[in-house]
């Protein structure tokens, strides 16, 4: 297409949920309940774990890390898609698109590599439980989480520096409640064969390389745990990392079920609900994931709570 044809858009519209106008309410409520919850609920891990300082190991140090990702991540699209709902406006502005897109990105590569520590830590408890200490470092820690920061900024502008050379159409509407790749990259009037290549390669990289690494440690801690003899030391082996399983399944389970199920005629529904499990739902469960059958995190809190109690008694 000509350049003369082609039109540099100043704002996008967001489509949003297709909710009719007499649901609107009752979904706004909804999704505010569950920003709330996954405000406080984040917060509250983040803030056990810096009170009790039997909550500083390498474990609970890498736990108030996703904590905060997940945080962010729920930040990062449902406030701006709340505002829409309660003023009826579609519109997002073009610098406001592209920063939503990068962080989108930033932290769900973020969300991938922390888990992929987080199991590498499982692992050495399991495996190699006399050298834990040794291993698992506080500077080991500190480098697993910069590194997991450096690279998921750096995968990150990989896709959004490509993005901001590109000239749109006069077409400015995303089938969307909040600026994803995909989406903007079909309004582009230009060629986008090279952020497609970098989707195909390095996004896809980015996501199965850490799920590689988790199934790899996971499948050398089952060979660990079927070689103990007692039952209940398979059970409190297993104990130490089926939180950690479950938040992977959820997290990997729905980016799966999103880009490697295949499309149908109601692909715009179906990605919406996914993002809505990855960005809305998966981060609100994880500190109940976490926490519910936590002795260590119920303990924090009770401890938390008792201390409450008495400075308010006396």
């Amino acid at each position: 297409m000509e350049r003369d044809n082609e039109t540099n858009v100043s704002e996008f519209l967001l489509l949003g949920l297709l909710i009719r106008p007499q649901q609107q309410g009752l979904f706004y409520l909804l999704f505010l309940s569950m920003y709330l919850t996954t405000l406080f609920g984040n917060l509250l891990i983040i803030l056990l774990i810096r009170l009790d300082s039997r909550l500083h190991t390498p474990m609970y140090f890498l736990l108030s890390h996703l904590a905060f990702t997940d945080l962010c991540f729920s930040s990062v699209t449902t406030p701006k898609m709340l505002v829409n709902m309660q003023t009826g406006s579609q519109t997002i502005s073009y610098n406001g698109c592209i920063s939503q897109m990068y962080f989108f990105i930033f932290f769900v590569d973020l969300d991938s590599f922390l888990l992929t520590a987080m199991a590498y830590d499982r692992y050495v408890a399991i495996c190699h439980p006399l050298h834990y200490t040794t291993v698992m470092s506080k500077e080991l820690c500190i480098l697993l989480v910069l590194g997991s920061w450096i690279l998921s900024c750096a995968h990150s502008l990989t896709h959004t520096l490509p993005l901001a050379r590109l000239s749109f159409c006069a077409d400015n509407t995303i089938t969307h409640y909040f600026c994803d790749l995909a989406a903007l990259l079909k309004l582009s009037c230009s060629d986008i064969s090279l952020n497609e290549l970098l989707i195909f390669t390095v996004g896809v990289a980015v996501i199965t390389l850490p799920l590689i690494c988790v199934l790899v440690s996971y499948i050398h801690i089952l060979a660990t745990v079927l070689k103990i003899p007692s039952a209940k030391g398979i059970f409190k082996a297993l104990s130490t990392c089926g939180s950690h399983l479950s938040v992977v399944s959820l997290y990997y389970g729905t980016i799966i079920g999103q880009y490697f199920l295949p499309s149908s005629s109601n692909s715009n529904i179906k990605d919406i609900i996914f993002s809505i499990m990855y960005t809305m739902v998966t981060p609100m469960l994880n500190p109940f994931i976490y926490s519910l059958r936590n002795r260590d995190i119920n303990g924090a809190l009770k401890k938390v709570l008792s201390k409450r109690m008495e400075f308010i008694y006396e």
